[in-house]
C-alpha cells in the first residue's frame, strides 16, 4: 500500500483561530474569483499582519491574478509577498517549503535566474535533509549554465540518497555533457529505471542513446525507442526536441519537395563563385574557420566558417565573401531561418562524425558541393547511405533525423551549408518561433 501523503500543516496556533475566515477567502480563490479572493486575503493581512497562512493566501491570489492578467508585475508582486510569509513570527515549516518552492518556480518562470538560485539556496539551509530541495537548487544551477556548481549538489544528494533517480539522471547529465561518455552511462540509465518524477525527459533519453551509440553498444536503439513511446521523439530516427508538431518528416528530400527550386538553381549556377571566395577565405584568413564545437567528431578536422546564425547576419565574415553573401539575400527561407545557419564546412581526411540528430524539425539542410574528392566521403541519414556530394551539386536532407558522416578521402571536403525553413510552416510560425 502506497503511503498516504500527509497533508501539509498550513495553520499555526494564531490561524487556528481565524479558520473561518482563512477559509472563506482560501474558497473564493479555490472558485477561481481571484479579485474577490485577493481582497479577502488583503483585508485580513491588513487586520492580521502576523499571520503567515493570509500572508501566504494573499501571494496565491496575486499568483493567480498574474496568470489572469499576464501580468509580470503582478507576479512580481506575488514573488515578494512569498518571500515575507516566511519572515514572520512561528510560520508551519510546511508553510516556509511552499512558500520558497513556488517563489523559486516564479522567479525562475520570470527569467530571474540568480534570484531562485538564492531562494533555492535558502530552502536547502533550512531544510538540510530534505533532498527534493537540494535537487531543484542542482537544476538551478544547470538553468545559470554553472555545471560544476550543479555537480556538487547532485554528488552530496547521491551520497544521501544513493538511489535517487531525480539525481542520478542529472548526474548522468552533466558528466555526459564533460565528456565522460562511459561513465555517464549507469547514471542516465539507472536514472531513468527509477521512473521517479522528473525522469522522464527527452533529453535523458536522447544523451543516454547518445552515449551508448558512442561507445558501440547497440542497447541505445532500445532506449531511443522508450524515448519515441514515451512520445518525446516523433520516431525512433527522428529525436530532434524542439518540434513543431505534424510536419511533413522524411530523411532525403528533393529540391522540387520542398518548393525553394529558385534557391536550389541559385546555389548550383553560382557554385565556382561560392567555392572560390571559400577557397580565398581558407587561404588568406584560416583563422576564420572555426573547429566544429558541439563534441560531435569522433576523431579528425572539422571546421566552419559562419556567414548567418539564427537569423541574423554575421556582417563580418560577409565582408570576406561579399557575393556569396549578396546572392543568398534574397532568399528570406534561409537568411531569416532563426532555427539555423548558413556556413561553410571543411573536413579534413580521416574523419568520422558520430551519429548525431540536430535540434528542430523546422528546418531542412542544404549542402552544395564546392570541392569534392573522387571517393571516400559519405553521409548515412536515418537508414539510407547517400555517397553524397558532387560539386555543384545540392542534397537536402531532414538533420532532426540521425545522420552520420565519413571522411576518408586522399584530400579536404568543402561543402557550403544552407539551412532553410521547412516548407510547411506558415508565415505566422516563421515570424515567431524562437531562435535555436
Amino acid at each position: 500500500l502506497a503511503k498516504k501523503k500527509k497533508k501539509p500543516k498550513l495553520l499555526n496556533k494564531f490561524d487556528k483561530t481565524i479558520k473561518a475566515e482563512l477559509d472563506a477567502a482560501e474558497k473564493l480563490r479555490k472558485k477561481g474569483k481571484v479579485e474577490e479572493a485577493l481582497r479577502a486575503f488583503e483585508a485580513l493581512v491588513n487586520q492580521y499582519p502576523q499571520s503567515p497562512r493570509a500572508r501566504y493566501g494573499k501571494a496565491q491570489s496575486e499568483d493567480d491574478l498574474a496568470e489572469k492578467m499576464r501580468s509580470n508585475e503582478m507576479l512580481q508582486q506575488a514573488i515578494n509577498t512569498y518571500d515575507e510569509v516566511v519572515s514572520l513570527p512561528n510560520v508551519p515549516s510546511d508553510l516556509i517549503k511552499l512558500s520558497l518552492k513556488r517563489e523559486a518556480d516564479r522567479q525562475q518562470f520570470l527569467g530571474r535566474m540568480r534570484g531562485s538560485l538564492i531562494t533555492l539556496q535558502k530552502l536547502v539551509q533550512l531544510f538540510p535533509s530534505d533532498t527534493s530541495f537540494k535537487n531543484d537548487l542542482g537544476v538551478g544551477y544547470l538553468l545559470i549554465g554553472d555545471n560544476s556548481n550543479a555537480k556538487k549538489v547532485y554528488e552530496e544528494v547521491l551520497s544521501l540518497a544513493p538511489n535517487d533517480g531525480f539525481a542520478k539522471v542529472h548526474y548522468g547529465f552533466i558528466l555526459k555533457a564533460e565528456n565522460k561518455i562511459a561513465e555517464s552511462i549507469p547514471y542516465l540509465q539507472e536514472g531513468l529505471e527509477s521512473g521517479d518524477p522528473g525522469t522522464d525527459d527527452g533529453r535523458f533519453y536522447f544523451h543516454l542513446g547518445d552515449a551508448l551509440q558512442r561507445v558501440g553498444d547497440k542497447e541505445a536503439y532500445k532506449w531511443y525507442e522508450l524515448g519515441y513511446q514515451r512520445g518525446h521523439f516523433a520516431s525512433v530516427w527522428q529525436r530532434s526536441l524542439y518540434n513543431v508538431k505534424g510536419l511533413k518528416a522524411q530523411p532525403w528530400w528533393t529540391a522540387k519537395e520542398t518548393g525553394y527550386t529558385e534557391l536550389v538553381k541559385s546555389l548550383e549556377k553560382n557554385w565556382k563563385l561560392i567555392r572560390d571566395e571559400g577557397l580565398a577565405v581558407m587561404d588568406k584568413k584560416r583563422s576564420l574557420f572555426l573547429p566544429e564545437d558541439e563534441n560531435l567528431r569522433e576523431k579528425g578536422d572539422w571546421s566552419q566558417f559562419t556567414l548567418w546564425q539564427q537569423g541574423r547576419k554575421n556582417e563580418n565574415a560577409c565582408k570576406s565573401v561579399p557575393k556569396t553573401c549578396a546572392l543568398l539575400e534574397r532568399f528570406p527561407e534561409a537568411t531569416g531561418c532563426r532555427r539555423g545557419q548558413i556556413k561553410y564546412s571543411i573536413m579534413h581526411p580521416g574523419t568520422h562524425v558520430w551519429p548525431h540528430t540536430g535540434p528542430t524539425n523546422c528546418r531542412l539542410r542544404m549542402h552544395l558541393g564546392l570541392v569534392i574528392p573522387k571517393e571516400g566521403c559519405r553521409i548515412r541519414c536515418a537508414q539510407e547511405n547517400r555517397y553524397a556530394w558532387e560539386e555543384g551539386k545540392v542534397l537536402i536532407f531532414d538533420d532532426s533525423f540521425e545522420h552520420e558522416v565519413w571522411q576518408d578521402a586522399e584530400s579536404y571536403r568543402l561543402i557550403f551549408i544552407v539551412d532553410v525553413w521547412h516548407p510547411e510552416l506558415t508565415a505566422q510560425q516563421r515570424r515567431t518561433l524562437p531562435a535555436i
